[in-house]
């Protein structure tokens, strides 16, 4: 990493939480995949062509997995790319009931119709209502972000939607969360990225953000990875830990 990005140098800075409670952010920057997603749907668009609803969350962890492994030797691709060439090697050799391009096609178009987590609308509504600025940054597309927060009618609470794409790194790289905040002229330190995913609670820990964990399932956090400032199980509830 060179110095040229705006977060080198301060990845190791610690957040201690006040006795009062954590810090309520300027702006806070949400992961979308997963996150504001509920991507449950994806499981029927497997089924659709004929392969087995349990391989969505392993193509899915796959397709991380490259997208990480190409950001670590400074490599990058698109989301939509990574996706289909990997959904291509998940269904091969299965007995589809459409050819492979179709059958990769009607998968990947579950992506433009998904709806976001039933407590999304009313967790955005109230976090705006605290004054605080919202982003997103994805490892996906801004479009389909656009698309999801539409349907959702809370577009209008967002004012950017970023992608990692224009970073040149996917998250958990600093220059990913670099990219967000340079855009919105925030010091990491007035800064929370919302996530699911330990891995983006982590990456965003060591580039200086303070965290909110969403842990909807009642799952444990890995003890190998930075712990978050707050758990949440819900933007509801996130909104509710930081107006006290």
């Amino acid at each position: 990493m060179t110095a040229e990005h705006p977060l080198e140098g301060i990845a190791s800075r610690d957040h201690p939480v006040s006795p009062d409670g954590p810090r309520k952010p300027t702006l806070i920057v949400f992961d979308v995949n997963e996150t504001l997603s509920d991507m449950s749907p994806m499981t029927r668009r497997f089924e659709d062509v004929g392969a087995p609803a349990h391989l969505a969350s392993s193509w899915f962890a796959g397709l991380l997995r490259d997208g990480f492994a190409l950001t670590v030797v400074s490599a990058s691709d698109s989301f939509a790319r990574l996706a289909a060439e990997s959904l291509r090697i998940s269904l091969h050799g299965l007995t589809l009931d459409r050819g492979p391009d179709e059958a990769v096609q009607h998968i990947m178009g579950g992506f433009a119709v998904l709806p976001v987590h039933p407590d999304v609308p009313d967790g955005v509504h109230a976090l705006t209502d605290l004054g605080i600025r919202l982003v997103t940054l994805s490892n996906g597309s801004a479009a389909i972000a656009e698309g999801l927060l539409d349907r959702a009618s809370v577009r209008g609470d967002f004012e950017a939607l970023f992608s990692v794409e224009d970073a040149g790194a996917w998250k958990p790289a600093l220059r990913a969360y670099a990219h967000a905040l340079a855009r919105c002229d925030v010091d990491p330190m007035d800064a929370m990225l919302v996530a699911v995913h330990p891995w983006d609670i982590d990456g965003a820990a060591r580039a200086g953000l303070g965290t909110a964990w969403i842990n909807r399932d009642g799952e444990p956090y890995p003890g190998y990875f930075r712990s978050p400032d707050i758990t949440a199980t819900s933007l509801t509830d996130l909104a509710d830990q930081l107006r006290r």
